[in-house]
């Protein structure tokens, strides 16, 4: 895919025995033979029919680099693997560019080594979900999300985008791209609503085919699969933002040619644009999940649309399909899937799947035309053939200096401008020239908070400093340059205060970062305070005030826009925030609109559509509206009452609880310290659990900064029997549950309640020492006040 098309016969030479084999007298034969052969099917069913068994079924099976060595790919030859969104090259999710093209090669290297006989030798591929910019690696270019793209209104630039990603993704020797999400999210209360472009699936079929074209070159083009562009993942197919109260891989009930009418709309474009790849989604439609769904995966893609490319699974969604195990799913494949999304489980289920087929059931011809498909998508991209190069020998590839690339940024920087919505405008907007400038809020200075999830991390979050961000532009540094160039002054007061009057204070706040179902919610009120105390502050003074919001989606916040004389909704725009300062400072038109309705009520709803919305889609003011407002309602029932404070659940550790083990941190309660290991596993869904390793001796300690109250309810699981004395500890309670641990072993997932009446004088930490060693799985850890009296349970 990194250079000259070859003719189909050309491209074949060499797979007899070895990626690149010189063209001889004893492959002369083979070559006239395949030189007749001029259609694709006639190519790939020639290689097809000289693979044994167990090579069609690794180039179904994907892996994740985590979970399998070079010397497993030289073994087994799986057609593909990824990096998950925490996964980096050998351990390392922060490693250089350098060291992800180094395992590229590695791997292409295992996958290519010569096979005995006839037998072909079939090219791996690397898949990543690049889905705001190639952000897994550092330097890389972080544009805004999907939801600020469908505010620009701008297909053109959305391919410019697809673009600079593409070729940013192949300094790093990387073959696919799981881009673009073609949702339309119905429900903002879903966690990936800002993977969408928009709840109106014809803007979502504009901006996904567009960055289709960005990423694989246009259909037809010269430059199509070829220098400059990686393979596209049109997903998830289908109904991903449909599923009721927006819950993350739920269901999606209704008429299904109405769920079409809406959900289904993108893949026609996407698939006319050319996409070789689409992604089955965790979601079921009436009752039937579609990683099991033949109806859909072969009826509807197929049938109806016409998809000729592959169908790849996501993280072990094959294995929620009814009768399914993550080791064992014949039903998927007989469904339409091709690929098998497999993180860590690949090896039990490749011999199942071998066995299926040996035994008939799966058939022959089921099993080939899946591997044909993979083959294909791997032939037009350029990835079999004598023509094929390793991944550091192809175009762009070790150029590290395109990592974040110039032109790629300023790229970023307009879709940034154009993203932004002005919802009020009293007329602040655009900032006089020469003004003193107050800029507060925590999230103002934060690269992490403005990029969101899928960024460097799976979730996202603030534990990656700006130093994680090299060559980045927070929305602070942004004004700051902004206000200097037009002789005015910037100063940065996280918390508001000043020793110097400002003539104007920009407040930046909003939602912490999330991915998927992390990021799922029961309302759409934002309860966050910070942003709202510094306006009301800055407005008791007198001082008039800008909001910057932050959000991967609309929320209600009558309260802040009350509290503001201008208000931005400025989404997730990534790592050029010098974008939000042209708008703020008028150095660009205003003409972000809103491509989501905006919630009238605390509760959230209308969840989609113009009834009753507080501002319609396609809303946005032009710098010279400034009609008022007006006072909105600011009472919300969804603030009464003391709700249960979540620590850790979802895979997340809440925003002010800290994790550490030997006096070091643990973000998010992943890596190692002090004898303490804790990754990331699946309980319910991708890495929503951690298990944590503890070396005889070491302590695990969770603390909250400020006071809380209240009992705790920990949701645990044993994976390996307590080898000594194990405790737990918290303020001045120390308990011995070693016994009840020993108990738990091999019980699964159970709950353990912490309350006064075994522990008195519970604190705001939480602390677990075990003097032997003891793996532990905890996926969720609850603090609440508990009824008086509760009894200690484990």
């Amino acid at each position: 895919m990194k250079f000259m098309r070859l003719p189909l016969a050309a491209m074949v030479l060499g797979l007899a025995g070895c990626a690149t084999v010189p063209q001889d007298a004893g492959m002369a034969g083979e070559a006239s033979t395949q030189t007749s052969a001029t259609s694709e099917d006639a190519v790939i069913a020639d290689l097809v029919a000289r693979m044994s068994l167990e090579r069609k079924v690794a180039q179904l099976i994907q892996p994740q680099i985590n979970s399998f060595t070079a010397e497993d790919m030289r073994r087994y030859r799986f057609g593909s693997y990824l990096n998950g969104g925490n996964g980096g090259p050998y351990g390392d999710e922060f490693a250089p560019a350098s060291e992800w093209l180094r395992l590229a090669d590695e791997m292409w290297d295992a996958s290519t080594a010569p096979l005995p006989g006839d037998e072909p030798v079939i090219p791996t591929m690397w898949g990543t979900d690049a889905v705001h910019g190639h952000t897994n690696v550092v330097r890389a270019t972080i544009f805004p999300h999907n939801i600020g793209l469908g505010a620009t209104g701008d297909p053109d630039l959305v391919r410019q985008i697809g673009a600079a990603t593409a070729t940013e993704i192949e300094v790093t020797g990387i073959d696919w791209n799981f881009s673009p999400t073609v949702a339309v999210a119905r429900d903002d209360r879903w966690g990936r609503t800002y993977e969408s472009y928009s709840e109106d699936p014809e803007i979502v079929a504009a901006m996904g085919a567009a960055l289709v074209e960005g990423l694989q070159g246009r259909k037809g083009a010269d430059d199509f699969l070829g220098k400059g562009r990686v393979i596209a993942t049109a997903k998830h197919f289908f109904g991903d933002g449909g599923t009721e109260q927006g819950v993350d891989q739920g269901d999606v009930n209704g008429d299904i040619e109405e769920l079409k009418a809406i959900h289904a709309v993108p893949y026609p474009a996407a698939i006319d644009a050319g996409v070789e790849a689409v992604m089955a989604s965790f979601n079921s439609i009436n009752g039937k999940k579609m990683h099991g769904s033949k109806a859909m995966l072969t009826g509807v893609l197929r049938g109806e649309m016409g998809f000729d490319g592959l169908v790849v699974g996501d993280w072990n969604g094959h294995g929620q399909v009814a009768g399914c195990t993550v080791t064992d799913c014949p039903q998927a494949l007989l469904a339409g899937l091709d690929i098998y999304m497999v993180p860590d489980e690949w090896k039990p289920l490749l011999e199942n799947l071998v066995a299926q087929v040996q035994d008939g059931t799966i058939p022959m011809a089921r099993l080939d035309e899946a591997v044909g498909r993979v083959l294909k998508v791997k032939l037009r991209a350029g990835l079999l053939g004598e023509g094929a190069l390793k991944p550091s020998a192809r175009p762009n590839a070790g150029e590290y200096e395109k990592m974040g690339f110039a032109p790629h940024r300023a790229v970023a920087r307009e879709a940034v401008a154009k993203s932004q919505v002005i919802l009020k405008n009293n007329g602040v907007l655009p900032l006089k020239q020469g003004a003193s400038i107050l800029v507060a809020g925590e999230a103002a200075d934060s690269i992490a908070q403005a990029s969101g999830g899928w960024t460097l991390t799976w979730q996202g979050g603030r534990e990656l400093t700006n130093d994680y961000f090299p060559g980045a532009t927070s929305i602070w540094s942004g004004i700051e340059r902004a206000a200097r160039e037009t002789g005015g002054d910037a100063t940065l007061s996280v918390d508001g205060d000043f020793a110097e009057r400002p003539d104007v204070a920009i407040v930046v706040f909003g939602e912490q970062p999330y991915a998927e179902f992390a990021g799922d919610r029961k309302n759409l009120a934002f309860a966050d305070e910070e942003g709202l105390a510094l306006l009301r502050q800055f407005d008791e003074q007198g001082i008039p005030t800008v909001s910057v919001f932050l959000s991967g989606r609309p929320m209600w916040v009558n309260r802040e826009l009350n509290a503001s004389d201008a208000f931005v909704a400025s989404w997730l725009p990534g790592s050029e925030g010098a974008g939000v300062a042209d708008i703020l400072f008028g150095k660009r038109e205003a003409t972000g609109r809103l491509s989501f309705s905006w919630p009238a009520s605390c509760a959230g709803e209308p969840l989609n559509g113009p009834d009753g919305a507080l501002f319609p889609l396609s809303y946005g003011r032009n710098f010279d509206d400034v009609s008022p407002l007006g006072q909105l309602d600011e009472s919300c029932a969804q603030f009464d009452g003391a709700a249960a404070a979540e620590w850790y659940t979802n895979g997340r550790l809440a925003s002010g609880i800290l994790a550490s083990a030997g006096g070091v941190d643990l973000p998010n309660l992943r890596g190692q310290a002090g004898g303490i290991i804790a990754r990331g596993i699946d309980k319910d869904r991708q890495e929503d659990a951690r298990e944590i390793a503890f070396s005889p001796g070491s302590t695990l300690t969770l603390s909250q900064e400020g006071e809380g109250s209240g009992g705790y309810r920990i949701i645990y699981a044993l994976a390996s029997r307590p080898t000594g004395p194990v405790k737990l500890m918290s303020g001045d309670a120390e308990i011995d549950i070693t016994q009840q641990l020993i108990h738990a072993d091999e019980k699964g997932w159970r709950e353990m309640v912490i309350s006064q009446d075994c522990a008195s004088g519970l604190g705001d930490s939480l602390a677990i020492r075990s003097e032997g060693a003891l793996i532990l799985r905890v996926s969720s850890i609850v603090r609440q006040e508990l009824p008086e009296g509760t009894s200690c349970s484990f």
